[in-house]
């Protein structure tokens, strides 16, 4: 099972369920997570989720599902994945080498990195002026020799009918910056937002260099990139 099948086994069967506010109980109490716990991950009451949970509240819609779902899986991988692992197995749940994901409608730079907690590294200033269509992660390491050629105008911004998309590219596995902003730096189109996760700084002068000349921010976020997808999933 993968972690996308697990996701809509758990939502599918809250949401077929005659008694919806028992089974988000069962699936709560079975990721050993607590009302206060779950509560403080979406930003309600404890009182609200008892309330769901003892059908006190109409039946959940499929926003609320969704959310009570990424809540789970998202509490139990700080966990360490305990419950998680039990569904999927190790080979199933790798992050893949990249991934693109569209907004709904454009997005303030200011706010997308506001989303990330991040903090910007590089151009400042342009920030407040970038306006983003939707964001790529890209695994660093795997970039090279797991992404197809034909793929790569697409992750940096320019789809198949040649329409330019801004996009933010999220890399993740960075260890000093300077691999990233150098494969930039020869590509077009380019991002007009670079984050990297997981990266305390950017001491890397070749990287801040490339930053300058292209007028591209660099943003730092400590935030995994399941977070991060959490986080800016209100955007999609």
């Amino acid at each position: 099972m993968s972690l996308e099948e697990l996701k809509k086994r758990i939502a599918g069967e809250i949401a077929l369920s005659s008694n919806p506010g028992g089974t988000m109980k069962k699936w709560r109490e079975l990721f050993g997570i607590s009302q206060a716990d779950l509560a403080s991950y979406l930003g309600i009451t404890p009182s609200t989720i008892s309330d769901y949970e003892n059908n006190r509240r109409k039946s959940p819609g499929i926003q609320v599902i969704s959310r009570f779902v990424d809540a789970l899986i998202a509490i139990d991988k700080k966990k360490g994945g305990m419950v998680f692992t039990k569904f999927v197995p190790d080979n199933a749940h790798e992050e893949p080498a990249f991934e693109i994901i569209d907004f709904s409608r454009p997005v303030k730079g200011k706010d997308f990195v506001r989303s990330i907690e991040g903090k910007i590294i590089t151009n400042k200033r342009r920030v407040s002026d970038i306006v983003l269509d939707g964001y790529s992660i890209v695994d660093s390491l795997r970039a090279i020799t797991d992404i197809p050629v034909e793929e790569l105008p697409r992750i940096y911004g320019k789809e198949s009918n040649s329409v330019f998309v801004k996009r933010a590219i999220v890399f993740t596995k960075v260890t000093i910056g300077r691999s990233p902003m150098v494969a930039i730096r020869v590509t077009s189109p380019k991002p007009v937002l670079v984050v990297y996760q997981g990266l305390s700084d950017v001491r890397d002068p070749v990287a801040r260099r490339i930053s300058e000349v292209e007028k591209i921010p660099i943003v730092l976020t400590d935030l995994d990139t399941y977070e991060i997808k959490m986080k800016l999933k209100k955007f999609e």
